[in-house]
């Protein structure tokens, strides 16, 4: 019987089928080339090179991977793109079945030539297209209640790490990370080297992004996994107590104690590498410890709030050999995002948070992930002290201090840029003599939101445009004012604005 997909209700074991060959490996290496051209090139050496087809089985044809993630990211991200090329070759191919090589026989790599291009052989006959795509399995520990899955992780904890590195978050696991469109991407390297420590391409892992997206808990939840996967020796710590430890160190004259603890691990992970700026001393060592330990084919794993090539204060040859593994950033959680991660909180809080108030925190609270994971905290605890429902009324009232922290502020600065991409015109102009009507209206412009959206005085924003005086200022906002009155298409165009700079 088949599923809604077209492929079989139940999956037969993973085999290698036999090989492809004639028309079957010209039309293979058409598609892998269309998808090259679509993807870019890093993208489809990333995910996509290792792809090989084994065999066309029927209307089916049998691509295999070298690993589960892999076959699993391959699934969900390219299935469908896959079917289509393949439909569009006119073979007869109706699915595909993505596998994982078998043991013993990984897929030849990518190279040049149609055969060594992802093909495993030569083949019998094809057919069209229905991706076999079921959903990725989960990277994590074997069904267990919560009490045997709390000792394990204690137990894993305790003989998977060194004795002094940095306790692990039991909250902090893939399994409850909420993952979107900003995170997905750093989300699948994270699991790539959980599933397959210190694989090419991957090491060092270095994720960045702002404060409370998430950096950490990836971090955490890699080594989770690693530990319940392997007898893998993880060492994850803050790199201020790396140099808190390095510092110690050279006082008790134990450096090499140090040096031989650190290397002894199979996974060395360091948060927040931004620490390290300025400290040249332990710069050197980290640089010497991240040398030692990929050259013997460990796994590193590093976080940071702004990408290597940003992070000006460290050395070049360290933020170098940060940038030549795999570089994955954080983006700003969006609202969808963030709507998901405050449904996910109030299911494993068991609270019924009504959909008003989590679309009402979304909106509000936008800067990091703690704060708005916070907030609903706060609410969820103050609903159970006094025994009342939540509303909105009252997350507006138990909330206003954090709601009127992340009211909405604008700047003069902000206000001059987005007036000046909006009129195409430089933003030296802002506060420049140039008295050119395509120059002055705009800046006029400026000024009148400069009054009406931030609380500067007349003189400041004067100040702001050139050192004008306050009464061009005033000049400006009720110039524009009476523009509005008398020209529709402009209070149009000016409203547009506020509503750009307001959002």
């Amino acid at each position: 019987m088949e599923n809604e997909l077209g492929t079989p209700s139940s999956v037969a074991p993973e085999q290698a089928p036999g090989p492809v060959a004639g028309p079957v490996t010209e039309a293979w290496a058409r598609i892998r080339g269309r998808l090259r051209e679509e993807v870019g090139e890093v993208e489809y050496r990333s995910w996509l090179r290792q792809m090989t087809l084994s065999a066309i089985e029927g209307e089916e044809a049998v691509i295999l991977l070298p690993t589960r993630f892999l076959r699993d990211w391959v699934r969900n991200h390219y299935g469908d793109r896959l079917r289509s090329l393949w439909g569009a070759e006119n073979l007869g191919v109706r699915r595909i079945d993505i596998r994982v090589a078998p043991e013993g026989r990984p897929p030849e790599p990518a190279g040049t030539t149609p055969q060594a291009d992802g093909l495993a052989g030569a083949a019998p006959v094809a057919r069209p297209l229905q991706a076999t795509l079921p959903l990725a399995e989960p990277l994590s520990s074997p069904p267990r209640g919560p009490e045997s899955r709390a000792e394990s992780r204690s137990e894993a904890r305790s003989e998977a790490r060194s004795d002094w590195a940095a306790p692990l978050d039991p909250r902090f696991t893939f399994d409850s990370f909420v993952v979107g469109k900003p995170n997905e991407f750093a989300h699948a390297c994270a699991r790539r080297v959980a599933e397959k420590p210190a694989s090419p391409g991957f090491n060092p892992l270095f994720l960045y992004g702002g404060v409370g997206l998430g950096k950490t808990h990836l971090m955490h939840a890699i080594a989770w996994a690693i530990s319940f996967n392997g007898q893998r020796n993880v060492a994850y710590m803050s790199a201020e107590k790396f140099m808190y430890r390095f510092i110690a160190a050279l006082r008790s004259q134990s450096t090499m104690e140090f040096k031989e603890s650190l290397r002894s691990v199979d996974v060395l992970m360091i948060d927040d590498l931004q620490f390290l700026i300025g400290k040249d001393n332990t710069q050197e060592e980290f640089f010497h410890t991240f040398n030692a330990l990929v050259d013997a084919g460990k796994q590193i794993v590093v976080s940071a709030d702004k990408s290597p090539s940003d992070l000006s204060g460290l050395e070049d040859r360290l933020r170098t050999r940060l940038g030549c593994g795999m570089v994955a950033d954080i983006h700003a959680t969006t609202y969808e995002l963030r709507i998901s991660i405050l449904q996910a909180k109030a299911q494993g809080a068991e609270v019924e948070v009504p959909p008003r108030v989590l679309e009402f925190l979304a909106h509000k609270i936008t800067s990091n992930v703690r704060e708005l994971e916070g907030a609903l905290n706060r609410l969820i605890a103050h609903a159970n002290l006094f025994g009342r429902p939540i509303t909105l009324e009252s997350a507006q009232e138990v909330l206003h201090d954090i709601l009127r922290a992340h009211d909405r502020r604008v700047t003069i600065e902000e206000i001059q840029r987005k007036v000046a991409e909006h009129y195409n015109i430089r933003l030296t102009d802002m506060s420049s003599a140039r008295r050119a009507r395509n120059v002055a209206r705009p800046r006029q412009v400026a000024m009148y939101l400069a009054k009406q959206l931030t609380s500067r005085s007349l003189p400041e924003i004067g100040r702001r445009f050139g050192n004008r005086d306050h009464t061009t200022v005033m000049h400006a906002v009720s110039r524009v004012a009476e523009l509005m009155q008398s020209d529709s298409t402009f209070a149009e165009d000016v409203e547009l604005l506020r509503r750009m700079l307001e959002n």
